[in-house]
């Protein structure tokens, strides 16, 4: 899996299928896409991951609701939150990425947290929507939110997955369209590809934290 749309929404959440969104996805450049909670199908077209969300106010929550969503998902999402709770749940052996962070205040995850999602192989999802549907300074502090993320990624080297949150084939996003909306924050190509491929390494073995300095 060398691109990865890590995050579509099908029907019932969104007005597309699947089959259809997988379609269209092949069709964009991708070899693969992760499927949010929704129906599945096997696809001709691409291989199709199934992801579970959880959403919780507490990490015991996350640990109640983890057994559950690991047995019907390859990939399990948490919703971010604030400091104490990210630093907790990216030490969660069964949680695979951790998302929505640009909803959290900026000190939400901080250098402590980017050690562990690197030690622990913990992703961080780059989710495409809101810089594609946003506007204004609510556009300009996402973009900063992502800046800010990156740097910690290129010190410590937590994985990241980069996501369309298409709820319809009309949200979809190409691999092209992908390298030019992450160059707004400043990822490099390169940088944009390893994201793009994460998915199929957060499914293999933990491997070393490498710290940059």
């Amino acid at each position: 899996m060398n691109a990865t749309d890590a995050s579509v929404c099908p029907y019932p959440a969104g007005d597309s299928s699947i089959r259809r969104m997988a379609i269209e996805a092949a069709e964009l450049g991708f070899d693969s896409l992760v499927s949010i909670d929704g129906n599945y199908a096997d696809s001709d077209a691409l291989s199709v991951l199934r992801g579970s969300i959880i959403s919780a106010s507490s990490v015991k929550e996350v640990l109640r609701q983890t057994k559950r969503a690991g047995e019907a998902a390859d990939l399990v999402f948490v919703n971010a939150g604030d400091l104490a709770f990210n630093r907790a749940v990216v030490t969660v052996r069964e949680v695979s990425v951790l998302r929505n962070i640009y909803k959290t205040p900026k000190n939400s995850f901080d250098h402590v947290t980017a050690r562990s999602a690197a030690e622990k192989g913990v992703a961080v999802d780059i989710n495409l929507y809101p810089i594609v549907h946003y506007r204004g300074v609510g556009r300009q502090k996402v973009l900063h939110r992502y800046a800010d993320l990156l740097m910690l990624h290129r010190r410590y080297g937590f994985p990241l997955t980069l996501s369309s949150n298409a709820r319809s084939i009309l949200d979809q996003r190409s691999v092209r369209e992908m390298h030019l909306l992450c160059s707004l924050f400043g990822m490099t190509d390169e940088e944009v590809r390893a994201a793009l491929g994460s998915v199929s390494r957060l499914l293999e073995p933990e491997r070393p934290v490498k710290v940059i300095e």
